[in-house]
């Protein structure tokens, strides 16, 4: 299944935000998600499943120029750090971080190092459960109820079928 990347403008008329016309910014026969803007716009990170799994790449924004392989060991959720140095990663159960440099056309990344090294939490299907504080610091994730030792709790459904005859077995009206 090939996915198509696009990117929407927001076009302002008469005082309303309206999506504008999409732009094609990814083709490809392969799985492509999770694309997200450096904070200069002017290179693309995003998830392919080229290699057979999930990496992380980069190319230059709009599509002219190289495509780096960021991720060597599964990547997803790429998300840019403020500080302009740094593109942050989902591996498994990691948080990755790759020190990077952009010369013109070119993106130099370096060897991806631990950043936070148990995610906790849970995977989410779609989209990231953890997000990067605008001061770099921080991570905020989204964790599961049952993470922080709170009791799991069951639900239980009691179907009572005849309720009216149980009603009147347990109260009888006569007394």
């Amino acid at each position: 299944m090939s996915h198509v990347a696009q990117r929407l403008c927001l076009e302002e008329t008469n005082g309303q935000m309206k999506a504008g016309k999409p732009e094609q910014i990814l083709t490809s026969p392969f799985t492509e998600v999770s694309a997200a803007f450096s904070s200069d716009g002017k290179w693309l990170a995003y998830c392919s499943n080229a290699t057979g799994t999930f990496e992380v790449f980069v190319q230059a924004f709009p599509g002219a120029g190289g495509r780096w392989q960021i991720s060597n060991n599964g990547g997803t959720f790429p998300v840019w750090s403020s500080n302009g140095h740094d593109l942050l990663y989902q591996s498994g159960d990691q948080i990755m971080a790759v020190a990077y440099t952009a010369k013109g056309d070119r993106f130099v990344a370096e060897k991806p190092r631990v950043w936070l090294a148990k995610l906790g939490g849970f995977r989410a299907g779609f989209g990231t459960a953890w997000d990067l504080a605008p001061d770099g610091k921080r991570v905020a994730v989204v964790m599961p109820v049952e993470t922080f030792g709170a009791p799991n709790q069951d639900h239980d459904v009691v179907m009572l079928l005849n309720f009216l005859d149980e009603l009147r077995r347990r109260a009888p009206l006569n007394k």
